[in-house]
């Protein structure tokens, strides 16, 4: 099943439920899919039986699926995109086997095609192209098997980055503010049994195909984390109650192949011409620059649709 959000003139739209085809909906059970999430059991059995698409969809009216959030954590799950951030930025991170974890700005997240602005070029502007999901009420404690039934939805996100920023803040050992602005959602929210094998060990399998100004510039598999989604989970549980409606991210999705396939965001691209010629040679995004993230499987599908933005000054 998937799962949009219209424009209705509120601050969290209406939610849809999208035809197979992606170009219908019927309005869902719950007004939101923050109600949605909350009062999933309840709400499920009407989900479920909705057959019939009357609307036509308009894609120009789709929201972010989740307008806002009570709680975005973003993981850091691709170790060969942290390996090669530490070793650019000089940092020696302690060894651990807990994922690496941060609490970012929730309280919007953009849609696909509004415009994302940026006081100045000099803050360092990146795409960060991850995978994402959003949870019911998970209790503190929760294991990471069990975490696995509390995932509700998957979804696409840009975690825009401000790479002048981000490693100064880094070094303080405080988190992240002024480097990670709002984010972008792609337009549809999916259950994991949309994603057929493409939603395996707690992971998206697909490819997310990446251009910059209308070229191709990575097309990392999501399969490569080295922690599954329920363990991102349980991880953000084990101190605290996960309201429903939480975003967890996975980081940025990287594979060791980057200098073959590509990569999820241009400071990953900077990294590697550093390792390889001394210096980096690719900057960062300018004013009037577009990115466009899509996420495929086998046939060319793409479930949670196309994510696509321009950089404008604000």
């Amino acid at each position: 099943m998937r799962l949009a959000t219209i424009d209705n003139g509120t601050r969290d739209g209406r939610l849809i439920v999208v035809s197979p085809q992606g170009d219908a909906f019927a309005y869902a059970p719950a007004a939101t899919l923050q109600e949605l999430v909350e009062g999933w059991e309840a709400f499920s059995p009407a989900l479920q039986a909705i057959a019939a698409f009357p609307e036509a969809l308009d894609d120009a009216r789709l929201l972010a699926p989740l307008p806002r959030a009570w709680q975005w954590l973003d993981g850091s799950a691709f170790q060969s995109h942290g390996d090669l951030m530490d070793a650019v930025l000089g940092i020696t991170k302690p060894k651990t086997d807990v994922p690496l974890m941060y609490q970012g700005m929730s309280d919007t997240f953009m849609a696909t095609g509004t415009e994302a602005r940026f006081p100045s070029t000099d803050l360092g502007i990146d795409f960060e192209g991850e995978f994402g999901v959003i949870v019911d009420a998970v209790p503190m404690g929760t294991g990471a098997a069990e975490a696995m039934q509390h995932i509700r939805l998957v979804v696409q996100i840009n975690d825009w980055s401000l790479r002048t920023l981000a490693g100064p803040e880094m070094k303080t050992g405080f988190g992240w503010v002024g480097a990670k602005p709002a984010c972008a959602m792609a337009p549809f929210a999916v259950t994991p049994d949309e994603l057929g094998d493409a939603w395996r060990d707690g992971r998206v399998c697909l490819d997310l195909l990446v251009d910059w100004n209308g070229k191709r510039f990575g097309a990392a598999n999501g399969h490569a984390m080295g922690f599954g989604f329920h363990e991102l989970v349980a991880h953000a549980a084990r101190t605290r109650d996960l309201v429903a409606g939480t975003v967890i991210g996975s980081g940025t999705v990287s594979n060791e192949n980057f200098r073959e396939i590509g990569s999820s965001c241009i400071a990953e691209r900077r990294g590697i011409e550093v390792l390889d010629e001394g210096e980096p040679r690719t900057a960062f995004m300018a004013f009037g620059d577009t990115v466009r993230m899509e996420a495929v499987d086998a046939s060319g599908r793409a479930p949670f649709g196309v994510l696509h933005q321009r950089v404008v000054q604000a």
